[in-house]
């Protein structure tokens, strides 16, 4: 087949829909190198890492001849000059007209968190995500949700038929597989200079996802851990600086900033804990690239996170700091119990081995593609 994807994020983000993106078509041009993967886009951010991407066999770079909502009008006539089979929206929309266009589609659906928690979000961003959302899942031939929270919620919020919703997990970064040697764990140590002892957390650091309750939990710790946040700081980071001030926590937090992602792994494998306290999730990829780095997870309930964590993490209420704090004491104190949830978290984290997951999208892709 020729299979054309939306490319604006593989081609533009460094994390989150762009890691999604590129990711995804990486293992399909893999596992699958009969088929041709086009990948359209306005625009290439300069950076390596991108630019390592489009040096992938099989997949091939396509301009936009337009940069104006080339996404949503644009594209179209561009697919039917390259003779698309499929189109993938990676991104949760889809361009008007497909459905008539003879092209075969298919919707990636991250999440809902617009609907769900419409206050960190503009009003006018929120019309626009629903409004492009659910014309992608009216108009698509099939959707993949990334998690069975989110196919919940499109059958519940935007009643869409259960038949036409597909889960289909996500991988990680190929590099948070691999276990890093000593000496470049320890380059790693002197670089950003790691404390002995740490917890880490991933992740913009804004109020959904609820850095906060990690750092009201730190006073109930050992005074030797000390506590990593990495991600870039919204306005909520103003909260956490003044909270840190208040419980008299300067030298127990740090706010690592230009981590390369080259070296994100070594961090994650340096770590006694991984803690991850969203509010409300797609999915959660910082869970399983823990996992796969060999550390114990602990999650919020609420949301999907127990799917990407699995049955031996551990998940505590979102708002309560004492059970955090009693969760992370636990596993700071009995080291047998960290690894009996690292075997078995390295174990249940291969089921979204890279060929699993390709596996599953291209089924779905020649499903879609058979269809009368």
């Amino acid at each position: 087949m020729k299979i054309g994807f939306d490319g604006k994020r593989a081609a533009n983000n460094l994390t989150g829909l762009g890691n999604y993106s590129r990711s995804l078509i990486l293992q399909l041009a893999n596992y699958f190198p009969n088929n041709e993967y086009l990948v359209y886009t306005s625009k290439v951010k300069d950076h390596p890492q991108l630019t390592s991407f489009f040096k992938t066999p099989r997949v091939k770079l396509k301009l936009a001849w337009s940069s104006f909502l080339w996404r949503s009008f644009g594209i179209l006539k561009q697919l039917k000059a390259d003779n698309i089979q499929l189109y993938h929206g990676l991104s949760q929309e889809l361009p008007f007209g497909i459905s008539d266009s003879g092209i075969k589609s298919i919707v990636t659906i991250h999440d809902l968190i617009y609907i769900r928690f419409p206050q960190y979000f503009p009003f006018i961003d929120r019309q626009i995500y629903r409004f492009k959302a659910q014309y992608a899942c009216k108009h698509a031939g099939g959707i993949v949700a990334i998690s069975d929270r989110t196919r919940q919620d499109l059958i519940s919020l935007f009643n869409v038929p259960a038949e036409k919703v597909s889960v289909i997990y996500q991988s990680c970064d190929d590099s948070f597989k691999q276990a890093f040697d000593a000496s470049r764990l320890a380059a790693i140590k002197y670089k950003y200079a790691l404390p002995d002892q740490y917890i880490l957390n991933v992740g913009t650091i804004e109020e959904r996802k609820n850095q906060l309750l990690l750092v009201q939990a730190m006073p109930s710790l050992p005074a030797d851990y000390k506590l990593i946040l990495i991600g870039k700081e919204q306005a909520y980071a103003r909260k956490i600086h003044a909270e840190i001030d208040r419980l008299g926590l300067a030298e127990r937090v740090i706010f690592l900033k230009d981590v390369s992602f080259l070296d994100l792994p070594g961090i994650y494998q340096q770590a006694k804990v991984f803690v991850y306290p969203s509010l409300y999730e797609g999915f959660g990829i910082p869970i399983i690239e823990a996992l796969y780095s060999r550390v114990p997870v602990i999650a919020a309930t609420g949301s999907c996170l127990e799917e990407a964590g699995g049955p031996d993490s551990i998940y505590v209420n979102p708002q309560d700091v004492e059970a955090l704090a009693l969760a992370l004491n636990k596993l700071l104190q009995t080291p047998q119990v960290c690894k009996q949830m690292v075997d078995k978290g390295l174990k249940f984290v291969q089921r979204f081995d890279n060929e699993v997951i390709a596996s599953q999208i291209m089924a779905y892709y020649e499903a879609i593609a058979s269809k009368k």
